[in-house]
């Protein structure tokens, strides 16, 4: 099926599936987020993708390198809907929250995807001391699916890039997964660029459904698919190729699934960033940046929630 922005009777079922904070809720009970990622060269990733989960979850912890974990601290002034964390705490807090985010901003490197990285299992204190950052986004994803497989799980860039296919089979919770066209053929080893959207949509789907995971392609027109379902979204426009939208669609996705049906989370993220970006363009054209689209998110994310409670 196809999703359009503009139309608001066939966006409506999905978000009505999105459960809202009830008014006898308290602290915690809305949902927690771990987010994972940054990397000695990016460290903004990470902290999109954190705003934008903390907007909708009750509580976001956030973790990177040592060196970004002391810049995001250092803007807490500007930033102080979460809490940052240790490296060697992550364990603790995957335990704790109900979803985990990992990938924004983290590194890749030349270490094939099937090498004998992942030859044992490995201590908690050995990957820590890990010092190729590819090898150590490998390895904690690894870690986490394996140690951690009743969680749901939101698996972009970096993740994505460095990991094996068969580890979402792992995992006892369909993982979402935000690649782009380019990360789906590192991940599944098949370029889908140049097909009909028609095609697209079917490898889509047989992918996510031999892998029991949800896949959120990201293109002109999203795809996202459980192997079962499919829905196509279009809408939005070519301000968000700007780095940084893709964090916060991630951070969407996570916000939404700690407390949704994952499916609906991910088709809600990508019409929500969509739509915010179709207001962005009438007042700033292409010209937004991922703080626009943070600053008014909230906005739009309610007015649909509005439309769509006046078409039950």
């Amino acid at each position: 099926m196809n999703i359009s922005t503009t139309d608001i009777t066939s966006i409506s079922p999905y978000f009505r599936q999105i459960t809202a904070p009830q008014a006898i809720s308290h602290k915690g009970q809305n949902g927690k987020v771990l987010v994972i990622g940054g990397s000695s060269l990016f460290h903004g990733a990470v902290l999109w993708a954190a705003e934008a989960a903390s907007h909708i979850v009750d509580m976001v912890h956030v973790v990177s390198t040592i060196e970004n974990n002391g810049i995001i601290q250092k803007i807490k002034t500007m930033w102080q809907t979460g809490i940052v964390i240790a490296q060697k705490d992550i364990p603790h807090y995957a335990q704790e929250d109900s979803v985990i985010l990992i990938g924004n901003g983290m590194m890749r490197s030349a270490i094939s995807r099937w090498s004998s990285v992942v030859s044992r299992e490995q201590k908690w204190e050995e990957i820590l001391k890990i010092k190729d950052e590819g090898e150590f986004t490998r390895e904690l994803t690894h870690y986490l699916i394996t140690h951690f497989p009743e969680k749901q799980f939101v698996i972009d860039a970096g993740a994505l890039q460095m990991m094996d296919a068969d580890w979402l089979s792992l995992l006892h919770r369909r993982a979402i997964i935000t690649p782009h066209q380019k990360e789906f053929q590192t991940l599944f080893g098949m370029d889908i660029t140049a097909l009909p959207m028609g095609e697209k949509e079917k490898l889509v789907s047989q992918k996510a459904q031999e892998y029991h995971c949800i896949i959120l392609l990201k293109a002109v027109e999203d795809i996202v698919s459980d192997g079962t379902k499919i829905e196509r979204i279009s809408g939005g426009n070519a301000g968000l190729t700007k780095g940084g939208t893709g964090d916060i669609l991630a951070g969407l996705v996570a916000g939404m699934s700690a407390i949704s049906d994952p499916f609906a989370a991910s088709v809600c993220a990508s019409l929500l960033l969509k739509m915010t970006a179709d207001t962005l363009f009438k007042t700033k054209g292409y010209w937004y940046t991922p703080a626009d689209i943070l600053s008014l998110f909230p906005g739009v994310f309610q007015a649909i929630i509005n439309s769509s409670s006046s078409l039950t």
